[in-house]
């Protein structure tokens, strides 16, 4: 019976310093806590800063509006420029129109005195061929009646009964008789081939061209109607580019002189850089959110630890005072004197996590835990290896 005590008593202290060795010697850190990245935010113009109650530490969601700038003497001078050239532009459109439409309103004038010029010339043409047909008929006859006398004069003067001077007398008529009627026949023929012409849209005469005035001057006004309707076209696409350019030059006025300060993350209202009330230059910091969503652990190790350690390796992080332990994974392996990482993290090393080696973890199970998501700066220890008790703890998980 003593033998089995004395036994079982060697077997539990030997389990007793197992435990004790296994838990110690486990790589672990000495000084981890959460961490999350920093957005910055940058006066976007120069202007007057209006900030929105927010206090330090307030939970902000993305989108959220935390203040506004405005700037009252943003430069509107190109716009105005704008605005003159768009008078200028609308005030020749007008003038153009109104001379279009008098150039208009005088071709039809002149189109419609055209047409009762071409009408009534006609008219008189057919008038002059008309009598000019019957000048030449009248000689015509008056030519066959002279014939005949000339015929008769030939066999009285053959006889003996009228003298050679009665004869003579009559051969003038006929040849009188005969140049009218070919001048009566060339007027006729004359006035013949203008009247043709006339018809098919020719005025043939002296003094002037084959078209009346009134069709030259149509001609003339409607050349400088197309030239007035290519002025307006250019104009009217001139007016419209300067009314594109004049609302470009107003929205970019409109971001120049005043600008919303919107978060762009779901975290926890950090710093403030600058005062409300207070006149900022463009590019200038106002204020730092902690980013929530990028939520991780940042600790140190000692040498031994941080050799033995690669990226993606497991790990495990407690969080100081909590039962629950989470799930992690190696992301990054900065080293000894990592000052230059934590820039743009929210909680910075202190001297003697710089003294030893810097290790971050990316640790999911922290992101849907309402207590610790943002718990910037909770600490807790982190571990690498197995350790004896770890059946044990699941349970407390």
């Amino acid at each position: 019976m003593n033998l089995a005590r004395l036994t079982i008593g060697i077997v539990l202290v030997g389990l007793a310093i197992f435990v004790i060795v296994g838990e110690q010697l486990a790589g672990t850190s000495a000084n981890a806590f959460i961490n999350a990245r920093l957005s910055t935010t940058k006066a976007p113009i120069s202007g007057h800063l209006t900030l929105e109650p927010v206090a330090i530490g307030t939970r902000v969601r993305t989108d959220q509006t935390l203040g506004f700038l405005d700037d009252s003497l943003v430069d509107s001078s190109r716009l105005n420029d704008l605005l003159a050239d768009r008078a200028r532009a609308e005030s020749e459109i007008a003038r153009l129109d109104m001379v279009l439409t008098a150039t208009l309103s005088t071709i039809s004038a002149l189109e419609e005195r055209a047409r009762l010029y071409g009408r009534e010339r006609l008219r008189q043409m057919e008038a002059e061929l008309a009598a000019s047909r019957s000048v030449e008929e009248a000689w015509r006859a008056q030519l066959r009646l002279y014939q005949m006398m000339l015929e008769r004069s030939s066999r009285l003067s053959a006889t003996g009964i009228e003298t050679t001077s009665g004869l003579e007398q009559a051969q003038s008529r006929v040849d009188v008789a005969q140049r009218e009627l070919e001048r009566a026949q060339a007027q006729s023929g004359a006035i013949s081939v203008g009247l043709d012409a006339a018809r098919r849209g020719v005025f043939l005469g002296d003094g002037y061209n084959d078209a009346p005035y009134s069709e030259q001057r149509v001609s003339e006004l409607q050349w400088q109607e197309q030239e007035l309707s290519a002025n307006l076209s250019a104009q009217k696409s001139i007016l419209e580019a300067l009314r594109r350019r004049i609302d470009e030059e107003r929205l970019t006025i409109n971001r120049l002189s005043h600008a919303s300060l919107d978060a762009n993350v779901n975290g926890i209202f950090w710093t403030l850089r600058a005062a409300n009330g207070e006149t900022v230059q463009r590019g200038q910091d106002i204020y730092q959110l902690v980013d929530c969503d990028s939520t991780i652990v940042t600790l140190s190790v000692t040498e031994g630890t941080y050799n033995s350690l690669e990226l993606g390796q497991p790990a495990q992080f407690r969080p100081t005072g909590e039962k629950t332990v989470f799930d992690g994974v190696i992301i990054r392996l900065a080293g000894s004197g990592a000052q230059n990482v934590y820039q743009n993290l929210a909680v910075g090393p202190s001297e003697e996590h710089l003294g030893r080696y810097d290790v971050a973890l990316s640790v999911p199970g922290l992101l849907g835990d309402d207590k610790l998501r943002c718990g910037i700066g909770r600490t807790g220890r982190v571990f690498f290896e197995a350790r004896p008790l770890d059946w044990l703890r699941k349970f407390w998980r």
